[in-house]
């Protein structure tokens, strides 16, 4: 008898992968999959506990959930050797508390999207972009 993998038990173990390889908690991450073009995109969301706030950490396109899945992994195994380190501190409009938050990204406007992901550009006042030093 041929063994056949329920497609969410898999969807499943390799999020459960990109978590426990980021050390990131359940609660802390959202996979967001939209159909564009026939395909499906998927966007890898982030919940900072501190400050409450969700931002982009990656999007990936696949064929299909799957794919898109398995094509994240890949990017969280290398993306540290691959994107530059940026800080961007930030507070909320009306608010007087400054955040300070930490992205991978391939320039400074791929920084600033992960951080605008999901929200109005006048919702946030950003003070700072700066690229960290390579270690």
């Amino acid at each position: 008898m041929e063994q056949t993998t329920d497609i969410h038990v898999e969807l499943a173990r390799i999020q459960k992968e990109i978590q426990n390889h980021l050390g990131l908690s359940s609660s802390s991450v959202v996979f967001n999959y939209a159909d564009v073009d026939g395909k499906v995109k998927l966007d890898m969301i982030t919940i900072n506990p501190r400050h409450n706030q969700s931002f982009l950490f990656h999007s990936v396109t696949g064929y299909d959930k799957l794919d898109a899945l398995k094509k994240l992994l890949d990017y969280v195994k290398s993306y540290r050797e691959k994107e530059s380190p940026y800080t961007i501190q930030w507070a909320m409009k009306g608010d007087k508390e400054l955040h300070t938050s930490y992205f991978r990204a391939s320039n400074v406007y791929e920084a600033l999207d992960k951080l605008y992901y999901g929200r109005d550009m006048n919702s946030i006042t950003v003070f700072s972009v700066v690229l960290n030093p390579i270690s």
